[in-house]
């Protein structure tokens, strides 16, 4: 493997501080833009032995759809702008040096977390315990990805915390595709268009962070060089978000 030095790191700062103010920016339009689509979460209660009798769905909450926007592109923004901050940036360095970036997992540990409790939201699902536990899959398979580089050097053969995370990965998107082909459900039961272009165009999105990592522990040709990928993540991270907000904005937030 190349040893990446300080001179290539350096352009880095320039792009986190980048990303992070296109995060921040697209953070303002969408809260200063969207009217107050809120989506529910509910849950629904035993009342007598398990199997024969529920309380219908009550809601718990009222999630505001802008704000939960606001929320994965805040948390992106922060973690762009803390590792090109004097205090953490020398971490950052330090850590692209060993093929690794903490800051990168801690923060797509939340904000795609987040980002797939919305979608799930979108596709009819309001139980509060479907709904986190489809955060906490994902969550996971984060975490899978953080264990790979912590575990793992690019080029050693070594997937299983890679080939895990792929698994936990597809849960939700098997449960989202399910929810949009309605089976057993009445024949008028459908999604919005819009809907089918979320769960279509972020599972493609999802799936390309994933073949970075492939790309860059497979560590062949260009992507030898962990830099790459890391680039890779950054254009990937704004891309796939902000995917995300506008089409649920085109769609719902117009006021």
């Amino acid at each position: 493997m190349p040893k990446i030095t300080d001179a290539e790191i350096k352009p880095l700062r320039k792009w986190n501080l980048s990303a992070g103010f296109l995060h921040l920016i697209s953070l303002i339009a969408v809260v200063v833009l969207s009217n107050n689509f809120s989506l529910p979460v509910t849950a629904t209660y035993m009342t007598g032995p398990p199997g024969t009798s529920f309380t219908n769905p009550i809601e718990l909450f009222s999630n505001n759809v802008s704000y939960t926007i606001a929320l994965f592109f805040g948390l992106s923004a922060l973690f762009h702008f803390l590792v090109a901050s004097k205090w953490y940036y020398a971490k950052y360095s330090n850590g692209l040096k060993q093929n690794r970036n903490i800051f990168r997992w801690v923060e797509y540990s939340l904000s795609s977390s987040v980002m797939i409790f919305l979608i799930a939201q979108l596709n009819g699902i309001s139980d509060y315990a479907a709904l986190l536990a489809i955060f906490g899959v994902n969550l996971s398979m984060i975490l899978f990805g953080w264990l790979q580089e912590q575990f793992t050097q690019p080029g050693d053969g070594q997937w299983l915390p890679f080939i895990f995370g792929c698994i936990a990965g597809m849960i939700p998107w098997i449960i989202f595709v399910i929810q949009l082909l309605t089976p057993g459900g009445p024949s008028n039961t459908t999604a919005p268009g819009f809907v089918y272009a979320i769960v279509i165009s972020l599972f493609l999105f999802f799936n390309c962070f994933a073949l970075v990592q492939y790309k860059q522990y497979r560590a062949k040709g260009k992507w030898a060089n962990y830099l790459r990928g890391e680039k890779a993540y950054i254009i990937l991270s704004f891309v796939a978000k902000s995917l995300l907000a506008w089409q649920i904005f085109a769609a719902t937030l117009t006021s």
